[in-house]
């Protein structure tokens, strides 16, 4: 086992609240720590909707048990010194705002006992672009999880020029024992491996839309039919949530502020933020 073995996640969203129950399922003590007593209600009613998932899906022992027991070693915190006060690791998986990510570590930093590895879970943000807000960026890297990750089962390791080479390899060991394959990256690199192929034809799925070449039903059934694929690019949007795509897509060029500024109006100010909560660019309710 690695010497990380108290983990705290901060945030509990559709990602957050996987790399807790994932964490938890493979016999990890877990500080499950978001910004307020309603939101952590929320994520409990998420957890347990994870366990039933890993019991449906056959996940290796989990109709034995597992996932029941890993319910148990899962905790709760809205107070931040409280949440990381034993934390060997902590796995930052809030808003995709650099300037929230800021604010957090700022507050983190003060807190953290001096050993504590930080890593984040930034789909977009380079952990060199967070480093300095950290206060030990030796023990700083980024950790990227896929979503599902209980089957899409990959974590991209990224350090900086900071990053202390044992803090690294603990974090690449952290990741295989609680069932991840480490996807060992050699430098930066904005998206990492998954996303650098994948953000692309997001990209090209938004500007569709918006060019008002074809409707969402219409480009994920071409998607779908012409490659195989289990799920086209805006299915991929309401599994991600469509909150962290206009945080993301709010930063991009000229069309893909466009496209954030339509899925606000259109989809988010009415409630439909994807698969969490039933309903996005399609209905989950049944």
């Amino acid at each position: 086992m690695t010497e990380l073995k108290q983990i705290t996640v901060l945030g509990t969203g559709v990602l957050g609240s996987q790399i807790v129950y994932q964490t938890a399922y493979h016999g990890f003590d877990v500080v499950a720590y978001d910004i307020n007593a309603e939101v952590i209600e929320r994520a409990k009613a998420r957890f347990d909707s994870l366990a039933a998932a890993y019991k449906a899906e056959n996940v290796e022992g989990a109709k034995e048990g597992k996932a029941d027991e890993a319910l148990q070693r899962i905790t709760y915190s809205y107070d931040l010194a409280e949440a990381v006060t034993k934390a060997d690791l902590v796995i930052e998986a809030i808003p995709e705002d650099i300037a929230i990510k800021r604010d957090t570590y700022e507050k983190l930093a003060a807190v953290a006992p001096e050993h504590t590895v930080f890593a984040t879970n930034s789909s977009t943000l380079l952990p060199s672009d967070l480093k300095e807000f950290t206060g030990r960026p030796e023990k700083f890297l980024a950790l990227h999880f896929a979503n599902h990750v209980w089957v899409n089962n990959t974590a991209e390791v990224m350090g900086t020029e900071s990053t202390d080479p044992a803090v690294y390899r603990e974090v690449v060991e952290f990741a295989k024992n609680i069932g991840m394959v480490p996807i060992e990256l050699k430098k930066e690199k904005a998206g990492y491996v998954l996303n650098s192929l994948l953000v692309p034809l997001l990209n090209a799925a938004s500007d569709l839309l918006i060019d008002g070449i074809a409707d969402p039903d219409m480009v994920d059934k071409t998607w779908r039919i012409g490659t195989g694929a289990p799920f086209g690019p805006f299915q991929i949007m309401d599994v991600v949530g469509l909150t962290t795509v206009y945080n993301i897509s709010s930063q991009g060029g000229e069309k893909q502020r466009a496209f954030a500024d339509y899925i606000k109006k259109n989809y988010i100010d009415e409630g439909k933020l994807g698969v969490a909560v039933g309903e996005g660019f399609y209905n989950y309710k049944g």
